[in-house]
């Protein structure tokens, strides 16, 4: 507990810091790394969507940042949200080095577009990562005993997100094996929404439900809107593949789109009567682009309503798809990952430091760790930086497009000076 911090509740009471941390120093990283390669590779986005760099880019974010990131915090807020621990530090510690290990070997094949036995290889350790880390999960809820919608929503994406990567494990060895019908190329929107839909919607709805109300100190709860929501989720995506699969019907695309667009107007109702109900009146930055992020989400899904328009009349936009894509990873993702972790980070390494030591002395707030003048400059450098690159993809403006992406390569310059300074702070004494 965080006496200091009553908003934070229990969040740090279970699992050690050393599980926690290295997954956030990679994934800040992986964010330092794509925005550099976005920088020099900023021409393949007004090419193919299945360009190279493109594609290296996209996993670096999807696994490398996004991934990540989530599977170090949810080994700290899963125990908090079933009400009890982790079943296994080890099993974590080797999800952690399996994906750390198996994420470069992909993101370099895509880059060089070879798919010999470094990508067979990488893809391989990544799903062994994703197995290690259900087992975990699926243990840890099984001890609980205890029933609880979020624990569901977590669950449930991970689910998706083995399935996401044993596709993409297939579409790895399509490419030397002839293991599909059809070349990788044509199942590539499958693996894509699988993981966008599957594995970051459903998460992120789940914990932020939890989260948002949590740091808002909002009373606010509604289960069965929570469960509509994840119902409206899974039957749109289940539509989806099986459309994608059997049906294969271009205009039934909308009904699952239709599906994720009320889960997602009613997850913002929820954020909204959270925000209403709110104790706390003065909502700080970092919960801010959090709240963004939930806008945010409108953006792709207004991109993938275009897309199936221009699909039903055999028009093949390129640059719609590309900003489609640029729009989830850079934008939604991103936003929420850059908010959340300011949220998150300085109560786990407070609690590391400090919690032994409270009231024994004065010691510093969780927000301390950080520097918010940092962040606010960071966050506004990104926000320039994602606008301006979606409106270069849309009017295929290479000098645009390299500006935008050197503003998001110094946001991520700034958000890791940030996460390092609080990872090597020192303690105070007391």
């Amino acid at each position: 507990m965080f006496p200091s911090s009553p908003d934070m509740g229990g969040l740090a009471k279970n699992t050690s810091y050393k599980v926690v941390l290295p997954f956030y120093i990679y994934a800040a990283l992986s964010f330092l790394v794509a925005t550099f390669l976005l920088f020099f590779s900023s021409s393949a986005f007004v090419q193919n969507y299945f360009h190279p760099q493109t594609l290296a880019i996209t996993h670096v974010m999807a696994l490398g940042w996004g991934t990540m990131i989530i599977l170090g915090a949810s080994h700290q807020l899963v125990p908090v949200l079933i009400e009890s621990k982790l079943y296994s530090n080890t099993l974590a510690y080797l999800s952690f080095v399996l994906a750390a290990i198996g994420i470069p070997f992909l993101v370099c094949s895509f880059y060089t577009f070879y798919f010999g036995w470094q990508a067979q290889l990488g893809a391989i350790l990544i799903n062994a990562a994703v197995i290690f880390y259900l087992i975990n999960i699926a243990i840890s809820m099984v001890k609980s005993k205890k029933e609880n919608v979020h624990a569901v929503f977590v669950f449930t994406a991970t689910l998706w997100l083995l399935i996401t990567t044993i596709v993409g494990l297939c579409l790895i060895f399509n490419f030397t094996h002839n293991l599909l019908s059809q070349d990788s190329l044509a199942y590539l929107p499958l693996h894509a929404h699988l993981g966008i839909i599957g594995w970051f919607l459903l998460l992120v709805i789940g914990v932020g439900s939890r989260l948002i109300p949590l740091f808002l100190i909002s009373k606010y709860d509604n289960k069965n809107l929570l469960w509509w929501i994840y119902i409206l989720i899974n039957i749109g995506l289940i539509f989806f593949l099986v459309n994608f699969l059997y049906i294969k019907i271009d205009w039934l695309y909308f009904l699952p789109v239709v599906a994720i667009f009320i889960s997602l107007l009613m997850f913002g109702f929820y954020c909204y009567k959270a925000y209403r109900d709110r104790l706390r009146k003065k909502v700080d930055d970092q919960l801010k682009i959090s709240l963004l992020s939930i806008l945010m989400m409108l953006l792709p899904l207004s991109s993938l309503l275009i897309i199936i328009l221009l699909l039903l009349f055999s028009i093949d936009d390129s640059s719609l798809i590309l900003t489609y894509g640029f729009c989830i990873f850079f934008g939604w993702i991103t936003a929420i990952i850059l908010g959340m972790t300011f949220k998150t980070l300085p109560f786990i390494l407070w609690n590391k430091t400090y919690h032994s030591k409270a009231g024994l002395g004065k010691t510093p707030n969780p927000r301390e760790l950080f520097s918010n003048k940092i962040f606010k400059l960071m966050a506004v450098i990104y926000l320039a930086g994602f606008i301006l690159f979606g409106s270069g993809i849309l009017l295929t403006n290479q000098l645009l497009l390299k500006i935008s992406a050197l503003l998001l390569f110094i946001s991520a310059i700034l958000y890791n000076g940030n996460v390092f300074k609080m990872a090597l702070h020192k303690p105070k004494e007391v």
